[in-house]
């Protein structure tokens, strides 16, 4: 299948790393796995940080001169897609451009990722959250990437029989994770060797790691040691909060190095405050490694609380430190968290995987463009 692709909150080729941009890319990669041909149909970005009437029309009047550029470039170049396939729609990233483009050359439409907060459909951002409701309405499927997000989907799609909400989970490329978790693993000791991973930016990373450090406090009897891998704006904040006898920063470190670290530590820690998942999470199950973490979101759908670790109400740092403890007082567990972790993402969150379940999506997609958007209109 031939699919044209764009991330409208942030082109795969953006140079500033993300978790988005890490999905984009992970979903090219599982389509081109499945023996899809992708192609990058367009590198605008419609993510803005303040919104506004002025901004977002301005906004919607370029999105549709550059879906115009397009159109004229695949008709003159005789390309035409099977469909087209846009990453991340919410309110803040709105997409004019591909159902402009489905619409002009009569292709189904799919949306992964998507989000609906109703709180933004009046305000500096209506626009937006019209814009992307109308794709919505335009999509022949669509994946939320957790059942938080979907629940917040379905009010839209009215009819409780539309088959087009569903779910995506999140998958990654585990190879060379699990290539580190074969390395063999020395005899649990004291004291455990903790690992945090995590930007080190205003908002939600730094209050994870506040509440890291809370919890830590909480359990400073008992032996542990914590490396943190991560850096950022708000570095000598974080590095504070923490006793400097019992960290280890070595900074941000390329995604080469991370498999390594993961599998050379006992326990991933991380409060996840307000994140989506966690690729993170991911990757250290994937290593072998057992997490404990904040239950945000769509953590619990990665993350097998009491198999593969141990969750948390998300931001409780006592209830966290509970966690910590439990572990720490039997500290044989995390052998038997970081098996079951591997095992985990080897069967439901690896690439293959998630290029079974893109596969799935897609094709879903098509049969609803047939049945539903292909159907000659009868006449009057």
């Amino acid at each position: 299948m031939r699919i044209a692709f764009t991330a409208p909150m942030k082109p795969i080729d953006d140079p500033v790393p993300s978790g988005d941009r890490t999905m984009g890319r992970l979903i090219v990669k599982a389509l081109e796995t499945a023996g899809h041909e992708v192609r990058i149909a367009s590198r605008f970005r419609s993510w803005r940080k303040d919104g506004g009437d002025d901004v977002l029309t301005a906004l919607r009047k370029a999105a549709l001169e550059e879906a115009e550029r397009v159109a004229e470039s695949w008709t003159k170049e005789g390309y035409r897609p099977d469909l087209f396939l846009t990453y991340h729609l919410y309110h803040k990233a709105p997409d004019w451009i591909g159902p402009a483009l489905a619409d002009r050359f009569g292709l189904p439409y799919v949306i992964v990722e998507a989000s609906r907060a109703l709180k933004r459909k009046t305000g500096p951002w209506a626009l937006g959250f019209q814009a992307a409701d109308e794709a919505l309405h335009r999509s022949d499927a669509v994946a939320a990437i957790h059942n938080w997000d979907r629940e917040r989907l379905l009010p839209f799609f009215t009819d409780p029989e539309d088959p087009r909400p569903g779910v995506l989970l999140p998958f990654l490329d585990s190879h060379a994770f699990e290539e580190a978790a074969k390395t063999p693993r020395p005899p649990v000791q004291a004291p455990l060797k903790l690992l945090a991973v995590g930007m080190m930016r205003e908002g939600d990373k730094t209050r994870s790691y506040e509440v890291l450090a809370e919890a830590l406090g909480l359990v400073r009897d008992l032996p542990w040691q914590l490396t943190i891998i991560g850096d950022g704006p708000t570095r000598d904040h974080v590095l504070d909060l923490f006793p400097a006898d019992r960290i280890r920063w070595i900074g941000a470190l390329p995604p080469e190095q991370l498999p390594a670290q993961y599998a050379a530590h006992d326990l991933f820690v991380w409060p996840a405050i307000r994140e989506a998942f966690g690729f993170v999470t991911l990757e250290a199950q994937a290593a072998g490694t057992g997490v404990i973490s904040g239950d945000a979101l769509g953590v619990p759908e990665i993350v097998q609380d009491g198999v593969t670790g141990l969750l948390a109400p998300e931001g409780d740092a006592k209830a966290f430190a509970d966690r910590l403890r439990s572990v720490l007082n039997d500290p044989m567990k995390v052998r038997a968290f970081g098996a079951a972790a591997a095992a985990h993402i080897a069967e439901a969150h690896s690439l293959e995987a998630g290029a079974a379940r893109l596969d799935a999506f897609l094709k879903a997609a098509q049969e609803h463009y047939r049945c539903v958007r292909s159907k000659p209109k009868q006449d009057s």
